[in-house]
């Protein structure tokens, strides 16, 4: 009896001692949990460690009075309440402050102070980054479009480039127009992409242009055209397109002016689309008006041999051999060049390959009877069908004549016709108001189709060390000229 009671107290402790070390090399399901969702959280996170707290910071030092507080007024419901309460007695419900204490993906976490009557205290707030103004505050600060996704996801996959870009819109719908061009340091600073950034040290007041300045736009506007001409046919952005590159040496209204910058910009494009092996059909608009007074554009004059005359390395043996008249052809403005894919008729022969995409420079309207591009531009983009139709440095703005023509009759359906193309690059430099064309005082781009208008205003290092174009206002949409003059420096 002994004996057995001693094996059972063996095998009792064995047992014990069996479990407890099954139990410490598995996980319990709470720490496994807790790790899980630890792993989880850390894999959502919006933005970094560093990126979090200099954003928090940086918003609370230096654009509480004209960021935070109008967010807390026009975005939550301390604003509805601030307007109920004051209409009794002018005064009586202040917010007096704001700061910022989190940021998510989709929400602005603030404290804000308020005043009523002698007594403060603190309330916490969100803000949606994609808000609305609320009931109230609406005929103070009308509301703009939130930003879409995919085109935020598509211009940089840095969540500090979408914080920036929905921050934007909300300092937009307050009228903190500064604030945007401070955001847009922000984004690049805190490691972003680089979005509307320019490169410093360019000097566009110097003409003509150092090569390697030329083939900075160059690489840029073909970069842009390609990515519409691919979004295109995703179905994510129109076929409809212009291009507005207006630094001095492509300004046709500066004795500055270089047609030859304007027939290198028109190569890079075609030759980058061509590379993609889309076919890419150049063309210049033919003459247009009436007798004695059929002529071209001065700026246009001699474009089309010029473009046929110039070197595109298509020889045998050059780098882009047998690209012209295969992948890259020339033509005119109007329906009849819009070549579709055919079958030969006779054997032996190659088939017609279509045009994929088309390059229009300079389109633009003349003075006089009959002088108006845009009938033969429309039927031209009605034939291309879906096809990519970019038009370069485009001027389809009516010219009034002594015959009437381009003043009154169908003057709605041309402005709706040229409001049609949407921009996929622009660079436009902004010069001193009652001055010449020098010193510039800044630009407006957009760098890519589904990228952020950015001003930038130029400035000068100290001790002639070099210029540096610094971002100074920053919106989903062209800017407005009386929004921009606020915000450039004196």
């Amino acid at each position: 009896m002994v004996n057995n009671h001693y094996l059972r107290s063996v095998c009792l402790i064995l047992l014990t001692l069996l479990s407890a070390v099954v139990a410490f090399s598995t996980p319990r399901p709470a720490a496994s949990a807790a790790a899980a969702a630890s792993s989880t959280a850390e894999d959502n996170t919006y933005l970094n460690k560093e990126q979090l707290e200099f954003s928090i910071a940086y918003l609370n030092e230096h654009h509480k009075t004209d960021v935070l507080l109008p967010f807390v007024k026009a975005f939550s419901d301390l604003g509805t309440t601030a307007i109920k309460k004051n209409a009794w007695i002018g005064g009586s419900y202040q917010i007096i402050d704001a700061s910022i204490t989190d940021i998510t993906q989709d929400e602005l976490c603030l404290d804000a102070s308020i005043k009523q009557g002698e007594k403060i205290k603190t309330e916490s707030v969100k803000v949606h980054l994609d808000s609305d103004p609320v009931a109230g505050m609406k005929r103070t600060y009308p509301t703009l479009p939130p930003c879409n996704p995919m085109h935020l996801n598509h211009a940089s996959k840095q969540p500090i480039d979408n914080f920036v870009r929905r921050m934007n819109r909300l300092c937009n719908i307050v009228k903190a127009y500064s604030a945007t061009g401070k955001m847009i340091q922000l984004g690049v600073q805190m490691g972003g992409k680089g979005v509307g950034k320019l490169n410093d040290d360019m000097y566009l007041n110097q003409v003509p242009h150092n090569r390697f300045v030329r083939k900075y736009f160059y690489d840029m506007a073909s970069e842009a055209a390609l990515d519409a001409t691919i979004l295109c046919s995703k179905k994510q952005f129109t076929n409809r397109m212009k291009m507005t590159v207006m630094f001095p040496e492509m300004n046709p209204s500066m004795d500055s002016y270089r047609i030859g910058t304007l027939l290198e910009l028109a190569r890079s494009i075609a030759i980058k689309l061509a590379e993609q092996n889309l076919r890419v059909r150049v063309c210049v608009q033919g003459s247009m008006g009436v007798g004695i007074f059929t002529g071209v554009p001065k700026q246009l004059n001699g474009v089309h041999t010029l473009l046929q005359r110039m070197d595109w390395e298509s020889e045998p043996g050059e780098e882009n051999d047998g690209m012209v008249g295969d992948y890259v052809r020339f033509g005119f403005v109007g329906k009849e060049h819009v070549i579709n894919a055919q079958k030969s008729e006779k054997e032996g022969e190659p088939d017609v390959e279509q045009d994929d995409v088309f390059l229009l420079i300079c389109p633009q309207n003349m003075i006089g009877l009959e002088s108006s591009i845009i009938g033969s531009l429309s039927e031209m983009v009605d034939a291309a069908g879906d096809r990519p139709v970019i038009l370069l440095n485009p001027d389809l703005v009516d010219k009034v004549s002594a015959q009437g023509q381009q003043s009154i009759r169908g003057r709605q359906a041309r402005i709706d016709f040229a409001s049609s193309f949407e921009t996929i690059f622009q660079f436009q430099n902004i010069y001193y108001s009652g001055t010449s064309y020098f010193p510039i005082l800044g630009s407006v781009v957009k760098l890519g189709p589904l990228e952020p208008w950015v001003a930038h205003q130029r400035r000068d290092l100290m001790n002639n060390d070099g210029e540096v174009y610094l971002p100074v206002y920053a919106s989903e949409t062209a800017p407005e000229n009386e929004v921009l003059m606020t915000t450039f420096a004196k």
